[in-house]
């Protein structure tokens, strides 16, 4: 999606992410069929620093992988905080929980596996961050399902909105890429958020709960 010696560049120029983070990504590479699916350490960085920024009391994330944004989220979590997380795949559980213990952060995490839709009406808390990261044709069903237990001012994170470019239809039609350009424009209508879609990697929007949309 950019120019890769801009990239690249970008990179260089962003603080370094942790080394168990760089363990992380080169186990999810040597064992798992889509390590693709990893946040990597440009984006991870950039969700550790809104999380830092927000200082979350309760942090969503829709869709764990191997943990390695589940990590950069919970750098950020206050005091006493807690990010809760969905994987439909519990066989990434041995993974997930190896670096969690190696970041010292297993307190911190509380981890779900199963169908998020099914989850995420079981859960008593109320979040002021969400990411949502998780199997794309559901993403609108998830915005609508965690917005009523988002607090006044909440951010919500919603990664891979511009689907390899194909949200614009100049690089084919692709089912996935009208799903998620469906989402993007449901997002940007909805009278609950404000929203800035950041073209990085498969592309970032970042949303903001308006505070008179309050539910709480």
């Amino acid at each position: 999606m950019i120019n890769k010696k801009i990239e690249a560049y970008a990179d260089r120029m962003s603080t370094p992410v942790d080394t168990v983070l760089d363990e992380l990504e080169k186990e999810t590479y040597q064992k798992e069929l889509r390590p693709n699916m990893l946040s990597g350490s440009y984006q991870g960085q950039l969700l550790s620093i809104i999380s830092q920024l927000k200082k979350p009391r309760n942090i969503l994330e829709i869709g764990t992988y191997t943990g390695y944004s589940t990590i950069c989220l919970a750098q950020g979590l206050a005091v006493g905080g807690k990010l809760f997380t969905i994987e439909k795949d519990e066989e990434l559980r041995t993974i997930q929980d190896k670096y969690f213990k190696k970041c010292q952060l297993e307190g911190s995490i509380v981890q779900h596996f199963g169908d998020a839709k099914h989850v995420i009406p079981d859960l008593a808390e109320t979040f002021d961050l969400v990411f949502i990261d998780a199997d794309k044709k559901n993403y609108k069903n998830y915005l609508e399902m965690v917005y009523p237990i988002m607090e006044s001012g909440a951010m919500l994170l919603s990664d891979n909105v511009l689907w390899k470019g194909k949200v614009t239809f100049d690089e084919g039609r692709d089912k996935i890429g009208e799903k998620i350009h469906e989402y993007n424009k449901h997002l940007l209508a909805h009278q609950c958020f404000s929203t800035v879609l950041l073209p990085i990697r498969d592309g970032l929007s970042v949303s903001i709960k308006n505070k008179k949309n309050t539910t709480r």
